[in-house]
Order: structure tokens, then C-alpha cells, then sequence
């Protein structure tokens, strides 16, 4: 049974497309972006950018309505290990602080969250949009109770505004006890990822929940359009 809060009636549907993925869907094709020489050198050079010009809009696509991440593998750490992510950020939007750095998950508000591994480390992502899908499926109040505003500042834990799907739970604002208890059941098995020394996980915190990197490296950026635009978040900006 759902905990009593006060909810407005709204229509609740399902989130469709390649937002709603399941661990099974996911080959490793469609989890990593493998790098190589040429990247490193058109980051470090000041020619032409061809192949960086091509990683960029592929990470726009799966991280404004893909699957919502991407892992990119094979850039040496180098002697300044944070400046892909800085070329990377400013490519794909306007940079701006990677931040909160607290709580479970990565919450920072932004479009677009780079982190860079400094040594071997796992972390378990969760599609928010099946998360949504899972509490739509078996406790529909609890999820109607979710799209509410709650916290300082208040935002919802879902919405659908304008038919543009973002999730947002900081557990360090609202820890579980303040939810409904449905949300921790739907939360399902996570995709695994094992992160090695100088992997690169791009990820939307709108749209996938994940772990905390410890030791990250981090850089943030807002895109244009930005989920930051939707009122139910502005709060956040």
C-alpha cells in the first residue's frame, strides 16, 4: 500500500523509447564508446576535429533522449587527467559546477555529467524511466505521490512536462523513509559497470540513477535545451 500523501490527479502514462532500457537490453556496444589515438590527439592539438566532432553529437543523442549514458574507454590518464572532461563539457554545453557531491547517487544538476576513474571502481546505473514504468505497473499512487515537489528546494522526483521525461532522487534531501516505499521496490537489479583507470562514464542525471564514483574526477555541463528549463527543477539551477 502506498504512504498517505497529498497528490494532485494527474494522467500517468508509461515512458517509451530507449530511456525505459533493462540491464538484459544492453549489449556492451551499446554501453561503451571505445577512444583511441586520434581523439587524444585532436584534444591536445588545435586542427581540425573530426572525430571529436562526431563523439560529441553521439553523446548528445544518447544522453538527451537515448539510453542516457555512455562509457568511453581507451584515453591515456595523461598529465592533466581532467581535460577531456573539460573539452568534453564545454562541447556539449556550458559548463557549470558539478554539484551536489554528497548523498548515494550522482544528483549533480546538469544535462551532462562527466567522471573520470583514477583507479579501478564499479558503480550501478539505473534507468529512471524504468523505475517510473515499474511503480506505473504496480503501486500508481506511490508514483502520482513522486511527481509531487518535496525537499529544500522542492522538486519532484518525476516528471513528464511537456512530454520530456527527468527523474531526480537525492537521497541525502529525501532519504527513503520520506517516500513511498514502492519507490526502494522498484529500483529492480542495476547494470553493473566495472570502470578501470581513466574510463570516462558520461551519464544524464535526469535520466540515469547511478552510484557514486568514489574518486572521480568531474565535470558538469547544462545543454541547449536543458531539463534545468523545466519548472519543476529550476530550483536546481
Amino acid at each position: 500500500m502506498s504512504d498517505p500523501l497529498n497528490v494532485v490527479p494527474r494522467r500517468l502514462v508509461p515512458i517509451a523509447g530507449l530511456l525505459a532500457w533493462t540491464p538484459a537490453d544492453l549489449p556492451p556496444s551499446e554501453q561503451m564508446i571505445p577512444l583511441g589515438a586520434e581523439h587524444a590527439a585532436e584534444l591536445s592539438g588545435e586542427g581540425p576535429t573530426p572525430r571529436l566532432d562526431a563523439l560529441t553529437e553521439e553523446l548528445r543523442r544518447r544522453l538527451d533522449h537515448g539510453r542516457g549514458f555512455a562509457l568511453l574507454r581507451g584515453l591515456p590518464m595523461g598529465d592533466d587527467p581532467a581535460a577531456p572532461l573539460r573539452a568534453l563539457a564545454a562541447r556539449l554545453g556550458t559548463p557549470v559546477p558539478a554539484a551536489p557531491a554528497t548523498g548515494r547517487r550522482h544528483v549533480e544538476a546538469c544535462d551532462a555529467l562527466l567522471l573520470r576513474a583514477t583507479a579501478p571502481a564499479a558503480t550501478a546505473l539505473r534507468p529512471a524511466a524504468g523505475v517510473h514504468n515499474t511503480l506505473l505497473r504496480t503501486d500508481r499512487a506511490a508514483l502520482a505521490a513522486l511527481y509531487e515537489a518535496r525537499g529544500e528546494p522542492p522538486v519532484p522526483v518525476f516528471s513528464n512536462d511537456g512530454g520530456v521525461f527527468a527523474a531526480r532522487w537525492d537521497d541525502e534531501v529525501l532519504p527513503a523513509d520520506r517516500l513511498p516505499a514502492a519507490l526502494t521496490e522498484a529500483l529492480g537489479e542495476p547494470l553493473a559497470l566495472g570502470l578501470r583507470a581513466g574510463d570516462i562514464l558520461a551519464l544524464n542525471p535526469f535520466l540515469v540513477w547511478a552510484d557514486r564514483v568514489p574518486g572521480a574526477l568531474a565535470e558538469a555541463a547544462r545543454g541547449e535545451p536543458s531539463r534545468l528549463d523545466n519548472p519543476a527543477f529550476a530550483g536546481l539551477a
